[in-house]
């Protein structure tokens, strides 16, 4: 990364040179200004915004960047940004939000600029490729979402395997057998996103122990998508019985394509989501669903993030952080105890 000094060397001057032109706070010469302004162009130096206003060490904003995909619940996702936002404010922080997905490069503009102390990833990837450019940079972060790596970080994210492992163990409690697994389109497990293989191995893991035979289909949403892929899953496997949702675009067609198909829920085939409380009770019958409190999230990695700034302005190294929220399972009507279906009912 460019600096200062780096510019005061060649530019030929002195550093408070170079510091007098970027404020304008002295009279500099007209030579000299465009021997500076030169170099600035040059080395592609980005100057510290934070400094520049007011001569501030802090400019108290934090960078949210949430990057808004046609494969993400956005509703959840503006739901943490303004729990991000509201937390932020009591702390006397504003933030900047950065919702165009310009991915590593995004991330290293906004830190280079000085524009914020901090930054918070959500929609976090496994192996996420913006979480080299916060080491690069040093960069004081927290993440929403969980990598597979987290040194140098902050974390907190919903216990995404034990959900699906609660899902898991609530079929196998009710006598299932045959369970499927529905899920977000293929783009999100193709970008390895944590929330998305995380609830998947959660759910595998706990399925194979409970002795569950299960099928995992990526869906993408809609209601033709959730027609074909519960088409596939009662052509391989007849006699499935228990569904695991992790797809809101998915529920409600599941829902109607089960009625349409003779089987009724929960008697026939019992049904799981993982989804919004709001979300599970508005559909009937009432999902028994597995959910997070989606403003601690924001929360937490608000104070995350600034324990990692306070800790870097007194020049210490940053404690690392996790903090995994536990899901709960609320049982409601859509799910019920195993029953064999008749010839006449298959």
């Amino acid at each position: 990364m460019v600096t200062l000094a780096d510019v005061a060397r060649h530019a030929g001057v002195s550093a408070s040179t170079v510091s007098y032109v970027l404020s304008g706070k002295r009279s500099i010469s007209e030579e000299t200004r465009r021997r500076v302004e030169r170099s600035v162009a040059e080395l592609g130096y980005h100057p510290n915004a934070g400094a520049r206003a007011l001569a501030a060490k802090r400019s108290h904003i934090i960078a949210l960047v949430v990057p808004l995909r046609a494969d993400v619940y956005v509703p959840i996702m503006m739901q943490i940004a303004i729990s991000v936002t509201m937390t932020a404010r009591q702390h006397g922080y504003d933030v900047l939000l950065i919702t165009n997905d310009e991915g590593p490069e995004g991330v290293r503009r906004v830190a280079v600029s000085g524009l914020a102390d901090g930054v918070i990833l959500m929609d976090v990837g496994l192996a996420d490729e913006r979480i080299p450019v916060l080491r690069e940079l040093r960069t004081q972060a927290a993440l929403i979402g969980l990598p597979d790596d987290r040194s140098g970080l902050s974390c907190v994210d919903h216990d995404f395997t034990a959900a699906g492992a609660l899902c898991a163990d609530h079929l196998a409690d009710l006598g299932h057998r045959e369970v499927a697994f529905i899920g977000y389109g293929s783009g999100v497990y193709q970008r390895h996103a944590g929330y998305a293989e995380r609830t998947l191995m959660g759910f595998r893991e706990r399925a194979e122990e409970r002795g569950l035979r299960f099928v995992h289909r990526p869906c993408e949403g809609t209601y033709e998508s959730t027609a074909g892929t519960l088409a596939r899953i009662l052509a391989d496997r007849p006699d499935t019985t228990g569904f695991v949702v992790q797809n809101e675009g998915a529920i409600g067609p599941l829902l109607s394509l089960l009625r349409i198909s003779g089987r009724t829920v929960p008697e026939d085939a019992s049904v799981i989501a993982l989804c919004p409380e709001l979300l599970a009770e508005q559909y009937a019958p009432a999902l028994t669903a597995v959910t997070g409190p989606a403003q601690e999230l924001g929360r937490v990695a608000v104070e995350q993030v600034l324990k990692r700034i306070a800790a870097a302005g007194r020049d210490e190294t940053p404690d690392d952080e996790l903090v995994l929220l536990r899901p709960v399972l609320t049982v409601r009507e859509s799910t019920g105890p195993h029953r064999s279906r008749t010839p006449s009912q298959s």
